[in-house]
């Protein structure tokens, strides 16, 4: 009887002890997946600023060697105004994953306005894509393009931000 008693003590001890390191392994499994979701969101703002910086100097946007030396983040107002015309046989250059192309003039200050054929180059805001979805971003980029005075043409850049959307590859499909 006495060993019947002990044997039941060191099952129950047993059962106490792996319960206990049950609970503190779901514990840390809780605190690490928490910092694991952290660092997923951190990655994929990193590769939104990434996709923003790799648009902002692709050939189809950038300034290129036409405003003197080549410059970096620098966007060709009118390369982009022609490329809006044609949006969607360039959809391929960034995928799917960009849902979201959008360049807003934020220094000289003016009210929105959206650029289009009839109202360029006094206008603001040019749209190329608009959504909402995915992770969202921007970079302070040069909007360059040119102009005449009197005859002589020169280069006028101002400051604009570029916004994107970018939209996690997991759920493209």
């Amino acid at each position: 009887m006495r060993a019947q008693l002990k044997i039941q003590q060191m099952a129950f001890m047993l059962m106490a002890i792996t319960l206990f390191f049950v609970l503190v392994g779901l514990f840390v499994f809780a605190f690490k997946s928490a910092g694991t979701k952290e660092e997923a969101m951190l990655l994929e703002e990193e590769n939104a600023m990434g996709y923003a910086e790799k648009l902002a100097n692709s050939p189809e946007f950038s300034c290129g060697n036409s405003f003197g030396t080549g410059k970096m983040n620098c966007i060709d107002a009118d390369k982009v105004m022609a490329l809006r015309k044609n949006i969607g046989e360039f959809e391929e250059l960034w995928g799917t994953g960009i849902t979201n192309i959008k360049i807003i003039k934020i220094y000289p200050k003016e009210d929105a306005k959206e650029c289009n054929e009839g109202n360029y180059p006094n206008c603001n805001e040019i749209i190329l894509k608009e959504s909402t979805e995915g992770f969202s971003t921007s970079n302070i980029v040069s909007l360059c393009r040119k102009e005449s005075f009197e005859g002589e043409v020169y280069d006028k850049c101002e400051i604009a931000r570029l916004l994107i959307n970018y939209k996690d590859w997991r759920e493209n499909g």
